[in-house]
């Protein structure tokens, strides 16, 4: 019985992570969804890109600006925004997670437009 018990709170959470991440790409749906929205909208110069990085003990979603005054923004795994760690008027930001840049580890791009103007 003890074992049984054991085993489902192992496999438990591992089914629930599951349910949470693209079956194609073991990204979050809401970055699929992103990834979706960003392909109808007119290319980039830059290219749309999103990275995964992480920072303070958890996964984030880096999405740089696309332009000057534009803010980049920061995704936590849920897919809230975090801060805003670089761009607007004064290309730093909201202010809110001025550490970002020096703190964030681990770099993925998981994402980046393929398509060329």
């Amino acid at each position: 019985m003890k074992n049984i018990l054991l085993l489902l709170l192992i496999l438990l959470p591992v089914s629930l992570i599951g349910c949470t991440q693209s079956a194609t790409n073991n990204n979050p749906g809401w970055v699929t969804n992103l990834v979706t929205t960003f392909q109808k909208d007119p290319v980039g110069n830059p290219p749309q890109s999103i990275w995964q990085y992480e920072f303070k003990s958890q996964v984030v979603y880096y999405v740089p600006a696309q332009c000057c005054d534009q803010f980049s923004r920061l995704y936590d795994p849920a897919g809230d925004v975090i801060c805003a760690p670089d761009g607007g008027f004064t290309g730093h930001g909201d202010g809110k997670c001025p550490d970002f840049f020096q703190l964030r580890t681990n770099e993925k791009l998981t994402w980046q437009d393929p398509r060329t103007r």
